[in-house]
């Protein structure tokens, strides 16, 4: 009886990218507890290497043509598919991305099918395999960095110079044990009184914002409510041996354009458009934003050029300094994010007096920090979680018949959730991208 098999393509679409959605182990077990033959891919820059996987029993082959499914991470290039088969990655087309459209047309053309992590979700809509934790991690790690860096170019020491990049670090546990000391000589010796208190505002509390607060966490710190942060400031009962965090939620960031209605939570969702912004008042009173929010038109903005020009118009040394944009919107929640950054050239100044852009850290403005893949930066740590996460559906996956209708697959209800097209037509659930293509 031939074997099913599965092929796992290396990652091609960023030189910085070394993650993979199956290690060494995950293919170890596929193979010996559901007798699937795994056919790997040499990578030159997957952080396993190549012997590790044929230690665990697999197959390494650059020509993937006998394998029906195939498991990767990134979007592949249209002369990768093959008629009739069966590709899982992070498509990055629910929202018709325009750029993915002709990736998303040749897989249908091919009467392919296609599933995509962003939804193999649960019956509430709950994501059950992501990043965003490790977006969080990396990104704050990143800010944190960044922040010293800055305060290095407006002419401060500070413990933050002692805290690298993540990518730098061997492993999260080395970037944690930095970001520790760093906290230990800001209880030793506070940071510069003149900064006023150390304030990191994080936007959201999801995912990304729960891996970002770990980062922050391991200084010493202590919490402030968003209503409560004016009034804080302004007392000067503030320590300088601390940093200081707030949470912002939904409803502390916007409110309805109607005045005599209140906030509710699922008409936000339902109705973004009956909606405005009300965080822009609150940048005054952050050093940091960490943009740790889902965001999609017709959503309000939460920074926009005209509110941070108003800033810099109202004092020209203002408390912000930097905005970790950990969501990397382009011309989203962030309106100077104006483009996605890659780790050796993470930041850029956004000046918004005369609307201009200078990379690095130094110049009159405010530093963003809009990296386009932060897990990259974690690849070890973030693959073994996102495989660890994808194992149980991986084999129903690779067993599946695809000559089948979709109801008749046999799927559970999130991978079944996750197919956006079976034999080259969309599924029911992502039929509105017809409009896209």
């Amino acid at each position: 009886m031939t074997k099913l098999r599965l092929g796992l393509r290396h990652e091609d679409k960023s030189r910085w990218e070394r993650r993979t959605p199956l290690t060494p182990d995950h293919v170890r077990r596929l193979i010996n507890e559901h007798g699937l033959e795994v056919i790997v891919q040499p990578s030159p820059t997957r952080v396993f290497p190549d012997a590790a996987y044929e230690a665990a029993g697999a197959t390494l082959n650059a020509d993937l043509s006998t394998c029906p499914v195939i498991v990767g991470l990134k979007e592949m290039p249209t002369v990768f598919f093959e008629q009739g088969k069966t590709y899982i990655f992070f498509s990055h087309t629910i929202k018709g991305q325009s750029h993915n459209m002709p990736m998303l047309q040749r897989l249908m053309d091919l009467n392919c099918t296609l599933l995509d992590y962003e939804k193999i979700v649960d019956d509430n809509g709950k994501r059950l395999i992501f990043f965003g934790r490790f977006a969080g991690l990396a990104g704050m790690i990143d800010t944190l960095w960044s922040l010293g860096l800055r305060l290095k170019a407006e002419g401060y020491s500070t413990p933050f110079e002692k805290i690298g990049q993540a990518y730098h670090y061997d492993c999260l546990e080395d970037a944690e044990n930095h970001v520790r000391e760093a906290g230990e000589l800001i209880t030793r010796n506070g940071l510069p009184r003149e900064l006023g208190p150390m304030v990191m505002g994080f936007t959201g509390y999801g995912n990304v914002s729960g891996g970002a607060q770990e980062i922050f966490e391991l200084l010493p710190h202590k919490v402030i409510s968003p209503d409560a942060l004016q009034t804080f400031i302004e007392s000067g009962e503030w320590d300088n041996r601390v940093c200081y965090k707030v949470v912002y939620r939904e409803e502390d960031m916007n409110a309805p354009k109607d005045a005599s209605q209140t906030f509710a939570l699922q008409d936000y969702y339902d109705h973004p458009e009956k909606y405005k912004s009300t965080f822009e008042p609150h940048l005054q009173w952050l050093s940091v934003m960490i943009n740790c929010i889902y965001w999609d038109t017709p959503y309000p903005k939460l920074a926009t050029n005209a509110g941070l020009r108003t800033l810099f118009e109202n004092s020209e040394t203002p408390r912000l300094k930097l905005i970790g944009d950990i969501t990397c919107d382009i011309d989203g929640s962030v309106e100077p994010t104006v483009r996605a950054t890659q780790p050796d050239n993470p930041a850029y100044v956004y000046d918004p007096v005369d609307n201009s852009m200078t990379d690095g850290f130094e110049g009159r403005g405010i530093v963003i920090l809009p990296v386009d893949n932060f897990p990259c930066e974690l690849p070890r740590e973030s693959s073994i979680h996102f495989g660890d996460a994808l194992y149980p559906y991986i084999a129903e996956i690779a067993k599946a018949d695809y000559t089948r209708p979709l109801d008749d697959l046999g799927y559970s209800g999130p991978i079944k959730n996750s197919t956006l097209v079976h034999q080259g037509a969309l599924t029911p659930n992502f039929d509105y991208l017809k409009k896209y293509l």
